[in-house]
């Protein structure tokens, strides 16, 4: 029988048992509500974190899963297509910023002495860096303890030899890659219920401008929210990814918290 590693499915009894007993290390997927092309879900951005730490719990002696950060920091059009998309649903950066900061606080007090950020949204990466220099600075002041804490999007863990057994010389830049065939590959793997192929129609990649500008032109984004084509994603690729990431972040939080 596999052992119960979400926080979400544990009474509170339980919980404080294995904290109190184990040690635990806490991992926290960071999503977003933000539009995936046609053919994905709005969480996809939370399934994947959520899927990696989940199964990197199952490998991992000791590790906690807490629920996914559901909501994130705004959509950039030159990474994720932009706010003018309906079901795209943010946050200001003060205020993931806050909720970040109070579950390091809730944690540690908790009992939990290492947390691991896996962030799923690009434009979250900054502000979970920010949370976390400012819980540690109030811990600090209070006279609390604080514990070890890890940010880290899932997307860099994966190796230049992987990238180019997936993508060829085709790789675009992760910035493109919103809603392309990794993410597409990936969700085709885990939750292929949830990709609809059928709707994908062929696009070359979009040409963004390397700044930002506000306000910004909404038409300057392809229609499809699709910043490059996720033709040629497949299930087989998608566990190529997944098998990195698990494997990869495994070793990674075995060095960060030993």
């Amino acid at each position: 029988m596999k052992p119960q590693v979400e926080l979400f499915n544990m009474s509170w009894t339980e919980y404080a048992a294995l904290v109190e007993r184990n040690d635990p290390a806490m991992l926290v997927p960071v999503g977003a509500i933000e539009q995936h092309g046609p053919h994905l879900p709005l969480a996809t951005d939370c399934i994947i974190p959520n899927t990696i730490c989940k199964e990197v719990a199952m490998r991992v002696t000791n590790l906690l899963v807490a629920p996914a950060i559901t909501y994130g920091y705004k959509s950039i059009p030159r990474c994720g297509g932009g706010q003018h998309f309906p079901g795209t649903t943010s946050l200001d950066a003060g205020t993931l910023t806050q909720q970040l900061k109070d579950l390091v606080r809730e944690f540690t007090r908790h009992g939990i002495k290492k947390i691991g950020f896996i962030v799923g949204h690009m434009e979250n990466q900054w502000f979970v860096i920010e949370a976390c220099d400012l819980a540690l600075r109030e811990l600090k002041m209070l006279g609390i303890p604080t514990p070890r804490l890890m940010s880290l999007g899932y997307w860099e863990l994966l190796s230049a030899q992987t990238i180019a057994r997936v993508f060829g010389s085709e790789f675009p830049d992760w910035s493109l890659e919103h809603a392309g065939i990794m993410e597409t590959s990936v969700m085709l793997h885990c939750h292929p219920e949830l990709v609809h192929m059928e709707r994908l129609t062929g696009q070359k990649p979009a040409k963004v401008l390397p700044y930002d500008m506000w306000p910004y032109d909404p038409t300057s984004v392809p229609a499809s929210g699709i910043l490059n084509t996720a033709k040629g994603a497949t299930a087989e690729k998608g566990a190529i990814l997944f098998e990195e990431y698990t494997a990869s972040l495994s070793n990674a939080l075995k060095e960060a918290f030993a």
